[in-house]
């Protein structure tokens, strides 16, 4: 018989053994044979005022734990503040799962995927010249080590051995599907036992030859993230490892959107199906995502697919068991029949709760306010420098940057190109919308004059890459700008971190100028008498932001497919309530509060590995 750890057990001196180990082929909680039922919620996607209701929903559903990431730039989005409260408070979350009965997996990376901006990473270290991101390089390390300093007897804490509900720690993320530095991936297992973690430490990566080779470590469980072909997994994980437990550490029963393409779904036929073949080979399962939530804000990620740049969108509904705004779908039910099918008595029997409660659908009319150039440059002070600087030399994460510069035109036909684009330029020439580029190296043609002109790009990061070889890459004007061959020198830069922005400051720039043209700001006025959920439609409106009373909800965007915006009760209040858009190219007369979401045309999620 194999020993019940791949890790030997903490001695009396480190602390308790863990909880949660495995022997046989079968996971054992406190001893006894155990199944891992989980699914993944991130608190960060979540209202704080939601965490409790969509944690008894998980366990309705008849799952018995919890898995959630730990997004260091959440948390650390300067360097040396670090914050565990309100939203970020992890040990609230964690506390409310043990009530709701449910175990908690951690999963704190350092990065983490999971269509989150940068993969989790803070863009202030990645954005540090000559950094390497996730490898064995010192100042990777360092950093890393400082961050888990902070967060991982946090974690510790919580463990089950310590009477809290944490009953393993993931090591990494998918590391497999990004590189071979074993050295890095020990470095962090290390990292996470030298400050405290006794509880059961996984791997979790794709079901290839390749990733497995990348992502696992001897003596620590592997783990296997797939949504299909899960006896095709199993086998390939017991030709490693014969005597651990087939453990499904992401199960994929819905899929994420990027804008400009069509809404991910799966059948519900087809998850449960496969939910009923991987329960009934034996196997422990994580569902990807149980509960989705939202990219409120700018945390949305993006993808690149070796062509073109491809930015998440606000919802991160994945057509999961429990919707966005916690309703119980189709889908919930059929798995919570299959959960219980298949486990017979020892199904966990939990009453189902009522879909939350949402506003009567109206219309609101919208009153434009500041034009939109005009209020920019009230609003920020000039950075000034011979050539565009970056994001990260602008010290911004997130938001817009507005690039002005006053070449000469010769006269006639001129091309201007960009180059090093990240990610969506407007172009206006002496104040006139111009161009729109979303290449990293675009062109445009102007009419010279013989004279100086204005020239202004307004650059938007649409988030940043979160998975693959260009993890880490920069936003804004990253090469230069050309009238023909030659350069053009003697910019200005104006920031706005939207997402940093205060009340104060979103209410400053709201009107910092007067109402004109075809963008800029507006608002729209909402009275209650009792909040509730309900769903922002935009209606005639192209691009943009939107804020709830002092909250920035996200990006809408007419390329759909998302068309409305969640927006959570506890962001409401009884009586005044004021919604704030900025519109980047085109308003609409009017904003719509509905009752359901709209996320689009949909198409069937495909899983394939590249």
């Amino acid at each position: 018989m194999t020993p019940p750890t791949t890790r030997p057990a903490a001695s009396s001196d480190e602390g308790a053994a863990a909880v949660l180990t495995h022997a046989d082929g079968r996971f054992l909680r406190g001893g006894r044979p155990h199944r891992v039922l989980s699914g993944s919620l991130h608190y960060f996607r979540v209202h704080p005022e939601h965490w409790a209701d969509r944690l008894d929903r998980l366990a309705a559903l008849g799952l018995n734990t919890v898995d959630t990431y730990i997004p260091w730039n959440f948390h650390e989005r300067h360097p040396g503040d670090i914050r565990f409260d309100g939203w970020r408070d992890l040990t609230r979350f964690a506390r409310l799962a043990q009530r709701a009965g449910l175990d908690v997996i951690a999963r704190p990376g350092p990065y983490i995927c999971a269509e989150w901006d940068n993969g989790g990473l803070p863009p202030w270290l990645t954005g540090t010249p000559g950094m390497r991101p996730r490898t064995s390089h010192p100042p990777f390390l360092e950093a890393v080590g400082r961050w888990f300093d902070a967060l991982i007897p946090r974690v510790a804490q919580l463990q089950a051995s310590n009477g809290g509900p944490l009953v393993a720690v993931q090591i990494e993320n998918e590391y497999g599907s990004y590189g071979d530095d074993q050295v890095y991936l020990r470095w962090v297992r290390d990292a996470l036992v030298d400050r405290g973690i006794t509880e059961l430490l996984y791997t979790a990566d794709g079901p290839t030859p390749l990733m497995l080779d990348g992502g696992t470590l001897p003596g620590e469980l592997a783990a296997s993230t797939f949504g299909s072909r899960p006896a095709q997994a199993a086998a390939l994980l017991r030709t490693r490892r014969p005597d651990e437990p087939f453990f499904c550490a992401e199960f994929w029963n819905g899929w994420f959107d990027h804008w400009g393409e069509k809404h991910h779904v799966r059948s519900t036929e087809s998850a449960a199906g496969t939910v009923r073949d991987l329960l009934d080979a034996g196997g422990s399962i994580s569902l990807y995502m149980a509960h989705g939530g939202s990219n409120f804000g700018l945390w949305a990620g993006a993808n690149h697919d070796g062509e073109s740049f491809q930015p998440t969108v606000t919802s991160y509904d994945s057509d999961a068991p429990v919707a966005e705004h916690g309703a119980l779908t189709p889908k919930f039910h059929a798995l919570r029949e299959t959960i219980a099918t298949v486990l017979g008595d020892a199904a966990p029997q939990r009453p189902l709760p009522a879909d939350p409660p949402l506003l009567t659908p109206r219309t609101l009319p919208v009153t434009r306010q500041a034009a939109l150039l005009e209020a920019l440059y009230a609003t920020a002070e000039p950075v000034r420098a011979p050539s565009p600087l970056s994001f990260e030399e602008l010290r911004q994460s997130a938001g817009l940057v507005l690039y002005t510069a006053h070449p000469l035109l010769p006269r006639g036909r001129q091309e201007v190109t960009v180059t090093g684009l990240h990610d969506r330029a407007q172009v206006f020439l002496d104040g006139v919308p111009t161009a729109v580029l979303d290449r990293e190296t675009a062109s445009f043609t102007v009419d010279g004059a013989g004279q100086r002109a204005r020239l202004e790009l307004l650059v938007e990061n649409q988030g940043r890459i979160n998975y693959g070889p260009l993890l880490g890459q920069g936003k804004g004007i990253l090469g230069g700008v050309r009238v023909e061959r030659r350069l053009v020198h003697g910019w200005s830069m104006r920031r706005f971190p939207l997402d940093e922005w205060t009340p104060r400051e979103t209410a400053r720039a709201a009107s910092a100028a007067a109402p004109g043209g075809t963008a800029g700001f507006a608002h729209a006025h909402l009275d209650l008498v009792e909040p509730a959920d309900t769903f922002l439609a935009l209606p005639g409106f192209a691009k943009g932001f939107v804020w709830v009373n002092d909250t920035l909800l996200g990006r809408y965007w007419e390329v759909g497919p998302q068309r409305t915006l969640y927006v959570p009760g506890p962001l409401l209040r009884a009586g005044a309530n004021r919604f704030t858009v900025l519109e980047l190219e085109r308003f609409g007369e009017h904003v719509a509060l509905l009752d359901r979401p709209e996320l689009g045309p949909t198409e069937q999620y495909v899983e394939t590995f590249d």
